[in-house]
């Protein structure tokens, strides 16, 4: 049986789900009507219409009088999730990569071709939703003849939802693709890319096998974190696992190591049958890009610490460590790969453990080395219709990036440009589709890290400082976010019987300030008549009560202000 391994790559919601399932059912893996993302597992995933996890699935095909093995990854579309893209066309011979006709190529469909270019793999051009009644199939196939340089005919032309094209573009998955290339003599060694939990099993690692055959009962080593474990079972995906004793030479499968943490089975590690066999290249440790802390609601503290030891659990990327702030309570500083990340941790959180969660303004991972704070820069990659050309370039420079090159394809602009992920990250894709209508997009690779001016913006209430509001940023920006800080938490802090004051500061210097102005009860509303200066004795007394007050009153801030706060 011929072996054909092949991966989805697209931007986000260009139909990559939707074209799996269709080619599960042409195939038989499933019957047709059994539901829509299939291979989206997670209700958030099918709730966003995205990818989060990858999955693959095995599907049996036959044309010509051959029959033909297709192992298929559907892999995530955000830029967060970028490694283990990576890793899974490691495992692949042939992408299908995949353009909306309706929006045309986008940022992330770029930096996925340009993947796939760097690993040589065949990639086979889809035109997709071709259905649609807004759908440009003709337009998008020109930028795709202008990007990668294909013939016309080498464009498959297909709606994923109705299935039309489906039958052509098997076909020529089966006669395009190459076949993986064929080791079973020498030592067993298998790519990990990815791996989740299973309460049964331990650690479920699925894996493409290079090199030898992976039996079951076998002795297995990780090679990255040096475990040995012996193979519980081993087997094939098509939607649910398939158990068989062995899988052969340049198959995808999965195999159950009864391991306790995916710490111990990572994401682009090698399983090799002796320890004294070289991995393969490629592996990483996935390292956070961000950091924020999470706060509970009062009570929940240990529902927290209990969701996010079982989120670890399948997520090897989480990182966290617990921090106590005098103004919020205890709670845990967390690093992630990107704001989606975040977001779907939070939203898990919420969803599998009923924990909700304060989140604090999310921080880069900064360095602090011997020559000073340093920063990570990023290549930065925006792609517009060529009349927001001009907008593109000057919403870059107000973000401090700095140009590198543009192209154009058809009516396309492609930007790239280099920039401080920190002003990347938070706001600069809103204002993207805000200044665009709606047709930029965006994707960034980390590039390395460079010297900055970094400082901690502090914020002080009364003279206290609010540590879990301390903020580094670059020092050109410091003043502009103090003053914001102090003018919004004015709006928000509930009038004392004291003066107030809000005070931003950099180390010992203040660098802005707001005043709460106090209560003024009307002492001499009890006077009827008599000498000014009963008026002026009842004002005076007042004012020293006021003056004392100020030195030992203590400000009592809700906590329900530094939620505000945080949502801006």
């Amino acid at each position: 049986m011929e072996i054909r391994n092949f991966a989805i790559i697209a931007h986000i919601d260009h139909g990559k789900s939707t074209l799996a399932d269709r080619l599960l059912e042409q195939t038989g893996a499933v019957k047709k009507g059994s539901g829509n993302q299939l291979l989206d597992t997670m209700d958030l995933e099918k709730e966003k219409g995205i990818t989060i996890k990858l999955n693959p699935a095995r599907m049996f095909y036959a044309n010509d009088g051959i029959n033909y093995q297709l192992n298929l990854i559907d892999t995530p579309g955000h830029v967060d999730f970028g490694y283990e893209v990576s890793r899974s066309m490691a495992a692949v011979e042939g992408v299908l990569l995949l353009v909306d006709a309706s929006q045309g190529i986008q940022a992330q469909t770029l930096t996925n071709l340009h993947l796939a270019q760097e690993q040589n793999l065949k990639i086979i051009p889809v035109v997709n939703k071709i259905d649609l009644p807004t759908a440009q199939s003709e337009k998008t196939a020109e930028q795709l003849i202008e990007l990668i340089g294909c013939d016309y005919e080498d464009i498959c032309f297909v709606s994923g939802k109705t299935g039309e094209g489906v039958d052509e573009l098997l076909q020529k998955i089966a006669e395009k693709i190459p076949a993986p290339m064929s080791n079973p003599e020498k030592p067993l060694r298998a790519l990990v890319f990815d791996s989740f939990f299973d309460q049964f099993l331990g650690v479920v690692a699925y894996v493409k096998v290079v090199d030898g055959q992976l039996k079951k009962g076998e002795r297995l080593t990780m090679k990255a974190t040096d475990i040995s474990y012996d193979c519980i079972q081993d087997g094939y995906l098509q939607i649910k696992r398939f158990e068989q004793p062995t899988l052969e030479n340049g198959e995808i499968g999965y195999v159950a190591t009864g391991l306790k943490t995916v710490h111990d089975c990572r994401v682009g590690d090698t399983i090799v049958s002796s320890p004294n066999i070289n991995s393969l290249p490629g592996y990483q440790t996935p390292k956070p890009m961000l950091y924020a802390s999470f706060f509970p609601e009062s009570g929940q503290e240990r529902e927290l610490t209990v969701g996010l030891d079982k989120l670890k659990l399948s997520d090897a990327s989480l990182t966290y460590e617990p921090v106590n702030s005098k103004a919020l309570g205890p709670g845990y500083n967390v690093g992630f790969l990107g704001l989606l990340h975040l977001e779907i941790i939070k939203e898990r959180l919420l969803r599998e453990f009923d924990v909700n969660v304060l989140v604090t303004t999310p921080t880069v991972a900064y360095q602090n080395t011997k020559e000073g704070w340093q920063e990570p820069w990023v290549d930065l990659e925006v792609v517009a219709p060529q009349i927001y050309y001009g907008i593109v370039s000057e919403l870059a420079s107000k973000h401090r990036a700095t140009f590198v090159s543009v192209d154009y394809v058809s009516d396309r602009v492609i930007c790239k440009f280099e920039a401080p992920l920190s002003e990347v990250i938070i706001d600069f894709y809103d204002q993207l589709k805000s200044q665009t209508s709606g047709f930029g997009s965006m994707d960034y690779q980390l590039k390395e890290y460079r010297s900055a001016d970094l400082v901690a913006v502090d914020l002080l209430v009364a003279g206290e400082k609010i540590d879990a509001l301390t903020q580094y940023m670059v020092r050109e920006r410091a003043d502009r976010y103090g003053r914001h800080l102090v003018e919004r938490l004015k709006e928000l802090i509930p009038r004392q019987n004291f003066e107030v004051v809000l005070q931003a500061a950099i180390g010992g210097k203040i660098i802005a300030r707001a005043d709460i102005s106090a209560f003024r009860k009307d002492v001499i509303a009890k006077l009827y008549g008599g000498d000014v200066t009963r008026k002026n004795k009842l004002l005076d007394k007042q004012k020293k009560g006021k003056k004392r007050m100020r030195h030992l009153g203590r400000v009592e801030v809700p906590s329900e202000v530094f939620i505000e706060l945080l949502r801006k």
